[in-house]
């Protein structure tokens, strides 16, 4: 994150010449989005699991939890569960909407008609009236094209989305899965005609893979573009609860999950064995370390954590208190930049080869056809 954009977090409320400061639970600290004026909390939620992994009642106890923590910044997208995690997160937010930043997605087929996918005005007017309508509210704060649609023209796409933010259904933009050249032709055409830009850019990202580092993250740094990274565990790897060679414990997100399956590599176990030694030698679990190395890059804004249960988060939380100094990155880049695969992420690779976040959808309507 550039200078400047990190807020510190205060011990408490403090009435100043022009108003109240900001008051923090937990430690939470803060960051800008970008150059944008949006401020989020370092560490954020993603929804994924609200879709199929956790019922209504476990999704309310993380939200609470999260709030009461400081957390401000929720991910999810209309298409984890085909729209059942919007509704979870809608509903735990019932009187308490004005506490989140609520970030959801769109682009992923929803059903089976021709106009159910992509981004096309007239998908994207109907997808954010659902997702709306799902949430329980009135406007996103941060609505992102999920994948890129390179079939639809990015005019078409920006004019619908700027008539979105001039109407107040959405306040800001961003995207996931693009190319860099494909946010700098779509920051290019909403100058050209005076439309909004993308403030922030979701990449899959981790101390296991990080190809974003080549070409995505100096384009963020320059333009002024907020990074937030999903997969920043590696799918599960990165947690420490799983050992090379061993099957996944029943009933775990990683079990049930393909994402897990495809980290499942040599050069990873040899990665992640070595990066756990680093972290438990100075005091630190692996995952904690892992969030933290995210957060010490130039671009990030947040990081978007899956949680089951409120545990999950008090444990996430730690993250902050980890501090690097310049010999422990200089060690960690020599762990981690090594026989590299610099080609495709790991779960395209063994999964689709562009959508793999349409395989939860495609599986829960699979089992609601077959009920």
């Amino acid at each position: 994150m550039a200078e400047g954009t990190s807020e510190a977090s205060q011990p408490e409320s403090q009435v100043t010449a022009i108003g109240l400061q900001i008051k923090t639970e937990g430690g939470m600290k803060y960051r800008r989005v970008g150059k944008s004026g949006l401020t989020v909390s370092e560490m954020g939620i993603g929804c994924f699991s609200f879709g199929d992994f956790v019922d209504l009642k476990a999704a309310e106890a993380v939200v609470h939890y999260a709030l009461g923590q400081g957390i401000n910044y929720f991910d999810t997208s209309d298409s984890y569960g085909i729209g059942v995690s919007e509704e979870k997160l809608g509903a735990a937010l019932v009187g308490r909407r004005d506490k989140a930043v609520i970030a959801t997605k769109f682009s992923n087929r929803m059903a089976h008609g021709p106009n159910d996918i992509g981004t096309s005005r007239l998908h994207i007017m109907r997808a954010c009236e659902a997702s709306l309508r799902r949430l329980k509210t009135d406007y996103i704060d941060l609505y992102q094209v999920h994948w890129p649609d390179r079939l639809t023209p990015i005019e078409e796409t920006l004019r619908a989305l700027d008539d979105l933010v001039r109407t107040g259904k959405v306040r800001y933009l961003g995207v996931a899965n693009f190319f860099e050249w494909e946010i700098c032709e779509a920051q290019w055409t909403a100058e050209k005609y005076n439309l909004q830009k993308f403030i922030s850019a979701q990449d899959h990202y981790s101390l296991l893979y990080r190809d974003i580092e080549k070409r995505m993250e100096p384009f963020c740094v320059k333009y002024g573009i907020g990074m937030n990274s999903y997969f920043p565990l590696a799918g599960g790897l990165l947690t420490g609860m799983y050992r090379r060679d061993a099957a996944a414990t029943p009933g775990t997100r990683a079990a049930a999950s393909p994402n897990y399956a495809a980290w499942n590599s040599k050069r990873n176990w040899d990665v992640q064995e070595n990066l756990k030694a680093f972290a438990e030698q100075r005091g630190w679990t692996l995952p904690q370390m892992s969030l933290a190395w995210l957060l010490s890059r130039p671009a990030m804004s947040t990081i978007i954590a899956g949680a089951d249960k409120p545990e999950h988060i008090e444990q996430n939380i730690k993250t902050l208190e980890v501090r690097f100094t310049s010999d422990d990155l200089i060690e960690i880049d020599r762990l981690t930049l090594v026989d590299e695969d610099r080609s495709v992420a790991p779960v395209y690779r063994k999964l689709r080869p562009e959508k793999v976040h349409e395989f939860g959808p495609m599986q829960v309507a699979r089992n609601k056809n077959r009920n």
